[in-house]
């Protein structure tokens, strides 16, 4: 009988979990422009070589986006607007960081976010999202990306945990079955009640809702 090891940290995802996509039409909208679909669209900006590069701190963000203008063949105006445009859908769950803020009470919390170079200025500046956190990773700047053990190594030695006593929140299966390969409580993330139930449920003891 495996014995039961006390919950001491949460840790969360921005990308997809807090920082989500409320409204795609004006991704569908930006697709057409250039007689994409939508799927051709998230591919060009995230899937490309400059993309993971700026994921992992190799170049910048604004080097990554300078690579697809050039691809693009379009002005630095026109890029703008094609930038401002990509994320014009995307909300800040203010419910779930308010879960998260809750959590802080009695639980250290983490951000672990494969993000680019320009991330945190924008977690903390445009979106006001860092505050609930006791400590905040972005791959960008520690030159590795879920679902590299070494950036979950990275934040639970931060926050002074060890894997079984760690909860990972996130929406990419890939980055979940990699926490949970290390022994962290990995919850993949498909709406707010369903992790709120979730999380709660492994706090308690149990395995799920």
């Amino acid at each position: 009988m495996n014995e039961y090891v006390a919950i001491r940290a949460v840790i969360f995802d921005m990308g997809g979990v807090i920082l989500r996509s409320r409204d795609e039409t004006p991704r569908i909208r930006l697709a057409q422009t250039f007689g994409w679909t939508h799927e051709e669209l998230i591919q060009f900006v995230f899937g490309s070589e400059t993309a993971r590069k700026a994921t992992v701190g190799e170049i910048t963000e604004e080097q990554h986006w300078e690579s697809l203008r050039s691809r693009l063949g379009i002005s630095p105006e026109e890029m703008h607007t094609f930038q401002e445009t990509f994320w014009e859908g995307d909300f800040v769950d203010r419910e779930l960081l308010g879960f998260i803020g809750g959590l802080r009470r009695e639980y250290k919390t983490g951000l672990l976010s494969n993000a680019w170079s320009g991330a945190r200025k924008a977690v903390t500046e445009k979106y006001h999202a860092l505050d609930v956190f006791d400590i905040s990773i972005f791959s960008a700047e520690v030159g590795c990306a879920k679902p590299d053990p070494a950036i979950y190594w990275m934040i639970l030695n931060q926050l002074g945990v060890q894997p079984p006593e760690a909860i990972f929140v996130d929406d990419y299966t890939p980055n979940v079955d990699a926490a949970a390969a290390l022994g962290i409580h990995a919850i993949r993330f498909i709406n707010l009640e369903q992790v709120r139930c979730e999380v709660i449920a492994r706090l308690d003891g149990h395995p799920g809702c």
